[in-house]
């Protein structure tokens, strides 16, 4: 597999180190989780659970390795210094200024392992004013402007229900320990040394926007929420009832799918407004749709758009959604021999395709072996 022989220390919690490392240990790498004294990783008792597991700590720590250290007590903490002097990476997501209190910072390795890829995950990054501040997924996002972008019906800010700061931050730190570890082993231009990451949720984050700040950028002021492409401002990406109160989104505003679907519907006569860019020109188009879509359930409405070339899809409720036929042909959810559904590797390679390992480790359980401490 890709990572085969790479060994991957993961001293994070909760999701964005977890979650990657899972990806990591999922293509080969040998993926060996700090956790906790005591009950371990926090996800472990978060949630629902599934054949014993918390279905969160299920999908982010199969396939790994567990040890338990108290890192305040010397010769636990040489123990892990000594584990780490024989890995590849280390990802570590504590608050800004922790590792070098604890003695196992970037600094403190790389003398001891200078081949080490060293990745520390925090809301805000190592640097600047807000290094110290403490922050989730939620806080993140209301500090950087996409919290506003997320208006219920009354014109407010309502709650954001994915947690993309943190998805944003475990694949940016992905990518850019693999391409640590390019630099470091490419056998035409590679220099033998490892290096540092700072990887900043929000950064992360932000950098997935690009599609929203064309007004920010360009005009210096916030958008009008609604009257933008994304967000409602368009009568071609948008959401619609059904007669039964369902709902059905369009979601692509090409000219090809406005004039193919106006078309059908026997309205070309609105074509030319639904083509335009987003904003006050598509309310009658919006006021059309709105109204045709109401007059049928979402089950008439799947035929006849089935027949259409129009970039469309029914609203799914979560589960009806992991029911798909289409992500059973895909093994997009995977279900183990104990039952236990898990949300597979999405990196589908034709050679060397991830080889996921079911298993889940107990606390503390690979400590001895792996580090000769004995409690």
């Amino acid at each position: 597999m890709k990572l085969s022989g790479i060994r991957v220390i993961d001293l994070s919690l909760f999701l964005p180190g977890p979650h990657l490392t899972m990806l990591m240990a999922d293509h080969g790498a040998e993926v060996i989780k700090l956790e906790p004294p005591g009950e371990g990783e926090p996800v472990r008792h978060v949630g629902a659970s599934q054949a014993g597991h918390t279905v969160w700590f299920r999908n982010t720590h199969r396939g790994k390795k567990s040890i338990s250290l108290n890192l305040k007590h010397p010769a636990e903490r040489e123990a892990l210094l000594k584990l780490i002097d024989t890995a590849d990476v280390v990802v570590e997501g504590f608050r800004p200024g922790t590792v070098e209190k604890l003695g196992i910072d970037y600094a403190t390795v790389s003398k001891r392992n200078p081949r080490i890829v060293y990745c520390s995950i925090s809301a805000f990054g190592q640097t600047g004013p807000k290094r110290s501040k403490p922050a989730h997924d939620l806080a993140i996002q209301a500090d950087s402007g996409v919290v506003s972008l997320n208006l219920g019906s009354d014109g407010k800010p309502t709650h954001p229900n994915m947690p993309v700061a943190d998805m944003a931050g475990s694949l940016m730190a992905l990518s850019g320990i693999l391409m640590a570890l390019l630099r470091r082993d490419n056998p035409k231009n590679g220099t033998g040394q490892g290096d540092y990451l700072d990887i900043s949720m929000q950064d992360s984050l932000l950098s997935w926007t690009p599609n929203v700040m064309g007004i920010p950028f360009a005009e210096g002021r916030a958008p009008e929420v609604k009257q933008q492409r994304s967000f409602g401002g368009g009568s071609f990406y948008n959401i619609y009832e059904t007669a039964d109160a369902r709902f059905l989104v369009l979601g692509g505003s090409e000219h090809k799918f406005v004039a193919n679907l106006l078309a059908a519907l026997g309205r070309t006569d609105l074509i030319a407004a639904g083509s335009t860019p987003p904003g006050p020109s598509h309310e009658p188009v919006k006021a059309f749709l709105r109204d045709t879509f109401k007059t049928k359930p979402l089950a008439e409405w799947t035929t006849f758009l089935d027949g259409v070339d129009v970039c469309w899809a029914p609203v799914r409720d979560l589960y009806s959604a992991t029911l798909e036929p289409h992500l059973a042909a895909r093994d997009t959810i995977h279900t183990d021999a104990d039952g236990a559904k898990h949300l597979n590797n999405p990196i589908k390679f034709a050679n060397e395709p991830a080889q996921p390992d079911w298993r889940l480790p107990s606390v503390d359980e690979h400590t001895e072996q792996l580090t000769g401490f004995k409690k």
